[in-house]
């Protein structure tokens, strides 16, 4: 039962983080804000996409582990 419950938390959490990256990319991709705004949006999306890959690696680890 633990199993199933952290895979439901992980693959929720991954699908807001997978959410807030793809808004972000549609107004990245729209070009309709200033310079300074764009790098911001570009450094988000970055760290966005590292969070998800380290809530993977570390699902993986806690269920490999146990």
């Amino acid at each position: 039962m633990e199993v199933i419950s952290e895979t439901l938390k992980v693959t929720g959490e991954v699908l807001i983080g997978l959410t807030a990256i793809m808004v972000h990319r549609r107004v990245w991709k729209e070009h309709r804000i200033n310079p300074i705004v764009y790098k911001e949006m570009q450094r988000e999306q970055i760290m966005g996409v590292l969070g998800i890959i380290l809530l993977i690696i570390g699902y993986f680890m806690q269920i490999l582990w146990k």
